[in-house]
Protein backbone atom coordinates (compact mmCIF):
# COMPACT_ATOMS: atom_id res chain seq x y z
CA UNK A 1 0.00 0.00 0.00
CA UNK A 2 0.99 3.48 -0.76
CA UNK A 3 1.43 5.65 2.59
CA UNK A 4 -0.25 8.94 1.93
CA UNK A 5 2.28 10.67 4.42
CA UNK A 6 4.84 10.23 1.78
CA UNK A 7 3.19 11.87 -0.41
CA UNK A 8 4.64 15.62 -1.20
CA UNK A 9 1.71 17.67 -2.49
CA UNK A 10 3.96 20.73 -3.08
CA UNK A 11 7.24 21.24 -5.01
CA UNK A 12 10.13 23.23 -2.89
CA UNK A 13 11.70 25.67 -5.59
CA UNK A 14 15.44 25.25 -5.99
CA UNK A 15 17.83 27.75 -4.65
CA UNK A 16 19.66 30.37 -7.24
CA UNK A 17 22.50 32.11 -5.86
CA UNK A 18 23.02 33.88 -9.18
CA UNK A 19 19.67 36.00 -9.01
CA UNK A 20 20.80 37.57 -6.02
CA UNK A 21 23.92 38.32 -7.43
CA UNK A 22 23.00 39.91 -10.62
CA UNK A 23 19.96 42.27 -8.58
CA UNK A 24 23.08 43.43 -6.61
CA UNK A 25 24.89 44.10 -10.06
CA UNK A 26 22.22 46.06 -11.74
CA UNK A 27 21.68 47.89 -8.44
CA UNK A 28 25.11 49.36 -8.87
CA UNK A 29 24.83 49.79 -11.96
CA UNK A 30 22.27 52.38 -12.06
CA UNK A 31 23.95 53.46 -8.48
CA UNK A 32 27.17 54.66 -10.79
CA UNK A 33 25.21 56.40 -13.31
CA UNK A 34 26.11 53.40 -16.15
CA UNK A 35 22.56 53.71 -17.42
CA UNK A 36 20.56 57.11 -17.57
CA UNK A 37 17.29 57.01 -15.91
CA UNK A 38 14.27 57.36 -18.99
CA UNK A 39 13.58 60.99 -18.52
CA UNK A 40 10.38 63.13 -20.46
CA UNK A 41 11.67 64.26 -24.05
CA UNK A 42 12.21 68.48 -24.82
CA UNK A 43 8.96 70.09 -26.11
CA UNK A 44 7.20 73.42 -25.73
CA UNK A 45 4.35 73.78 -23.59
CA UNK A 46 1.81 76.47 -24.31
CA UNK A 47 0.26 78.04 -20.97
CA UNK A 48 -2.74 80.73 -21.80
CA UNK A 49 -4.39 81.80 -18.63
CA UNK A 50 -7.23 83.76 -20.52
CA UNK A 51 -8.84 82.25 -24.20
CA UNK A 52 -11.57 85.09 -23.74
CA UNK A 53 -12.03 88.74 -23.52
CA UNK A 54 -14.99 90.60 -23.21
CA UNK A 55 -14.81 94.33 -24.42
CA UNK A 56 -18.61 94.70 -22.63
CA UNK A 57 -20.29 97.86 -24.59
CA UNK A 58 -18.17 99.96 -26.93
CA UNK A 59 -18.93 102.03 -30.08
CA UNK A 60 -18.75 100.54 -33.41
CA UNK A 61 -16.87 103.43 -34.61
CA UNK A 62 -13.79 102.97 -32.85
CA UNK A 63 -10.58 99.97 -33.13
CA UNK A 64 -11.12 97.29 -30.55
CA UNK A 65 -7.85 95.28 -29.85
CA UNK A 66 -6.91 93.31 -26.88
CA UNK A 67 -3.84 91.23 -26.00
CA UNK A 68 -3.62 87.30 -24.63
CA UNK A 69 -0.82 86.16 -23.12
CA UNK A 70 0.77 82.71 -24.04
CA UNK A 71 3.49 81.23 -21.94
CA UNK A 72 6.36 78.67 -22.82
CA UNK A 73 6.45 76.60 -19.50
CA UNK A 74 8.16 73.51 -21.79
CA UNK A 75 11.89 72.86 -22.25
CA UNK A 76 12.48 74.22 -26.36
CA UNK A 77 11.22 77.27 -28.13
CA UNK A 78 7.66 77.56 -28.41
CA UNK A 79 6.30 78.44 -32.00
CA UNK A 80 3.21 80.10 -33.05
CA UNK A 81 3.07 78.93 -36.68
CA UNK A 82 -0.09 80.90 -37.92
CA UNK A 83 -2.87 82.83 -36.33
CA UNK A 84 -6.39 82.72 -38.73
CA UNK A 85 -9.10 85.57 -37.55
CA UNK A 86 -13.13 84.08 -38.83
CA UNK A 87 -13.20 87.62 -40.15
CA UNK A 88 -10.99 89.73 -42.46
CA UNK A 89 -12.02 92.80 -39.78
CA UNK A 90 -9.82 91.30 -37.34
CA UNK A 91 -5.99 91.57 -37.56
CA UNK A 92 -3.74 89.55 -35.80
CA UNK A 93 0.44 90.50 -34.26
CA UNK A 94 2.06 88.06 -32.34
CA UNK A 95 5.60 86.81 -30.79
CA UNK A 96 5.97 83.99 -33.32
CA UNK A 97 8.56 82.53 -31.43
CA UNK A 98 8.76 82.38 -27.09
CA UNK A 99 12.11 81.25 -25.34
CA UNK A 100 11.48 78.35 -22.61
CA UNK A 101 10.66 80.25 -19.49
CA UNK A 102 9.65 83.28 -21.01
CA UNK A 103 6.09 84.91 -22.21
CA UNK A 104 4.32 85.84 -25.91
CA UNK A 105 2.02 88.16 -27.08
CA UNK A 106 -1.01 87.89 -29.21
CA UNK A 107 -3.01 91.27 -30.13
CA UNK A 108 -6.31 90.87 -32.26
CA UNK A 109 -7.57 94.13 -33.16
CA UNK A 110 -11.13 94.80 -34.54
CA UNK A 111 -11.25 97.45 -37.48
CA UNK A 112 -13.74 100.19 -36.35
CA UNK A 113 -17.48 99.89 -38.62
CA UNK A 114 -17.05 95.90 -38.24
CA UNK A 115 -19.32 94.74 -35.50
CA UNK A 116 -23.20 95.95 -35.23
CA UNK A 117 -24.72 94.89 -31.43
CA UNK A 118 -23.89 91.96 -29.79
CA UNK A 119 -20.77 90.36 -31.34
CA UNK A 120 -18.36 87.37 -31.14
CA UNK A 121 -14.71 87.09 -32.90
CA UNK A 122 -12.62 84.03 -32.81
CA UNK A 123 -9.16 83.26 -33.79
CA UNK A 124 -7.51 80.29 -34.47
CA UNK A 125 -4.05 79.90 -33.26
CA UNK A 126 -1.68 76.59 -34.50
CA UNK A 127 1.37 76.13 -32.56
CA UNK A 128 4.46 73.46 -31.99
CA UNK A 129 3.13 72.12 -28.80
CA UNK A 130 2.78 68.89 -29.21
CA UNK A 131 0.15 68.42 -26.60
CA UNK A 132 -2.07 71.48 -27.86
CA UNK A 133 -1.32 71.98 -31.62
CA UNK A 134 -4.38 74.56 -31.34
CA UNK A 135 -6.39 76.67 -29.65
CA UNK A 136 -9.10 79.03 -29.85
CA UNK A 137 -9.07 82.53 -28.83
CA UNK A 138 -12.48 84.61 -28.53
CA UNK A 139 -13.38 88.04 -28.32
CA UNK A 140 -16.84 89.18 -27.36
CA UNK A 141 -18.76 92.89 -27.00
CA UNK A 142 -21.84 94.89 -27.54
CA UNK A 143 -21.39 97.17 -30.92
CA UNK A 144 -23.62 100.38 -30.36
CA UNK A 145 -23.73 102.40 -33.77
CA UNK A 146 -22.02 105.67 -34.26
CA UNK A 147 -25.35 106.52 -36.03
CA UNK A 148 -28.27 104.04 -35.21
CA UNK A 149 -30.40 103.06 -38.40
CA UNK A 150 -34.24 102.17 -37.58
CA UNK A 151 -35.55 100.08 -38.59
CA UNK A 152 -33.25 99.95 -42.02
CA UNK A 153 -31.25 101.77 -44.35
CA UNK A 154 -33.62 100.69 -46.71
CA UNK A 155 -37.38 101.43 -47.86
CA UNK A 156 -39.82 99.95 -49.63
CA UNK A 157 -43.05 101.48 -51.05
CA UNK A 158 -45.34 99.41 -52.23
CA UNK A 159 -49.56 99.59 -53.46
CA UNK A 160 -51.63 102.23 -55.12
CA UNK A 161 -51.37 105.44 -56.77
CA UNK A 162 -53.18 107.51 -53.88
CA UNK A 163 -52.63 104.85 -51.09
CA UNK A 164 -51.08 106.38 -47.95
CA UNK A 165 -47.62 104.98 -48.80
CA UNK A 166 -44.73 106.31 -46.65
CA UNK A 167 -41.31 105.05 -45.28
CA UNK A 168 -39.85 106.23 -42.42
CA UNK A 169 -36.11 106.04 -41.16
CA UNK A 170 -34.81 107.52 -37.98
CA UNK A 171 -30.95 108.46 -37.28
CA UNK A 172 -29.96 108.03 -33.79
CA UNK A 173 -26.70 109.02 -32.75
CA UNK A 174 -24.52 108.15 -30.19
CA UNK A 175 -21.63 110.74 -30.25
CA UNK A 176 -21.28 112.52 -26.94
CA UNK A 177 -20.93 116.16 -29.14
CA UNK A 178 -23.60 117.76 -31.56
CA UNK A 179 -25.03 115.93 -34.44
CA UNK A 180 -26.29 116.69 -37.61
CA UNK A 181 -27.27 115.87 -40.80
CA UNK A 182 -26.67 119.55 -42.84
CA UNK A 183 -28.07 118.69 -46.15
CA UNK A 184 -29.77 115.44 -48.14
CA UNK A 185 -30.52 114.79 -52.15
CA UNK A 186 -32.16 111.74 -53.72
CA UNK A 187 -31.37 110.90 -57.78
CA UNK A 188 -35.15 110.03 -58.26
CA UNK A 189 -36.84 113.43 -57.40
CA UNK A 190 -39.34 112.92 -60.19
CA UNK A 191 -40.58 109.56 -58.14
CA UNK A 192 -40.35 110.54 -54.73
CA UNK A 193 -40.40 113.15 -51.57
CA UNK A 194 -38.27 113.57 -49.10
CA UNK A 195 -38.94 115.37 -45.72
CA UNK A 196 -36.30 115.94 -42.76
CA UNK A 197 -36.99 116.88 -39.34
CA UNK A 198 -34.75 117.02 -35.94
CA UNK A 199 -36.94 115.17 -33.65
CA UNK A 200 -34.14 116.01 -31.32
CA UNK A 201 -31.90 118.67 -31.77
CA UNK A 202 -28.39 117.81 -32.10
CA UNK A 203 -29.66 114.10 -31.10
CA UNK A 204 -31.84 112.83 -33.89
CA UNK A 205 -33.44 112.82 -37.08
CA UNK A 206 -36.35 111.32 -38.93
CA UNK A 207 -36.37 110.97 -42.76
CA UNK A 208 -40.05 110.50 -44.41
CA UNK A 209 -40.40 109.27 -47.69
CA UNK A 210 -43.68 108.96 -50.15
CA UNK A 211 -43.97 108.48 -53.66
CA UNK A 212 -44.45 111.83 -55.75
CA UNK A 213 -48.36 112.15 -57.57
CA UNK A 214 -49.24 109.50 -59.55
CA UNK A 215 -45.67 107.74 -60.38
CA UNK A 216 -46.58 104.28 -61.15
CA UNK A 217 -44.83 101.29 -61.70
CA UNK A 218 -41.42 99.89 -60.65
CA UNK A 219 -38.26 102.00 -59.50
CA UNK A 220 -35.14 102.39 -57.26
CA UNK A 221 -32.89 104.90 -56.27
CA UNK A 222 -30.87 105.83 -53.17
CA UNK A 223 -31.09 109.41 -50.90
CA UNK A 224 -28.13 110.11 -49.93
CA UNK A 225 -27.38 112.35 -46.46
CA UNK A 226 -24.25 114.74 -45.52
CA UNK A 227 -23.31 115.26 -41.95
CA UNK A 228 -21.09 117.18 -39.64
CA UNK A 229 -19.49 114.09 -38.46
CA UNK A 230 -16.02 113.08 -39.41
CA UNK A 231 -16.20 109.32 -38.83
CA UNK A 232 -19.54 109.18 -40.86
CA UNK A 233 -19.47 112.41 -43.04
CA UNK A 234 -22.40 110.34 -45.25
CA UNK A 235 -25.40 108.65 -45.08
CA UNK A 236 -27.24 106.29 -47.55
CA UNK A 237 -30.82 105.37 -47.92
CA UNK A 238 -31.69 102.77 -50.29
CA UNK A 239 -35.63 103.38 -51.75
CA UNK A 240 -37.12 100.85 -54.05
CA UNK A 241 -40.68 101.42 -55.23
CA UNK A 242 -43.56 99.25 -56.77
CA UNK A 243 -46.91 101.61 -57.73
CA UNK A 244 -49.30 99.43 -59.08
CA UNK A 245 -52.14 101.46 -61.41
CA UNK A 246 -55.98 99.88 -61.36
CA UNK A 247 -56.32 97.18 -64.04
CA UNK A 248 -59.31 98.22 -67.05
CA UNK A 249 -62.61 97.67 -65.74
CA UNK A 250 -61.78 98.21 -62.25
CA UNK A 251 -60.51 94.65 -61.24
Amino acid sequence: MIDANNLQTTRQPRSCPYIGALLLLWAGVIAWGVLPIPTASAAPHAAVPVTAFDFGKITEDQPMSHTFVIENTGTTPLHIEDVDPDCACTVPEYDKSIPPGAQGAITLTIKPFSVIHKFKKTAKVQLNDPGQRHLVLTMTGVATPFIEIKPSHIVRLRGNPGDNLQGQVRFISHLSGPFQITKYHTNIPDKIEVTLKAVVPDKEYVLEVRPKGQVSGPFAGVIELFTNSKNRPRLIVRVFGEIYLPSAGGQ
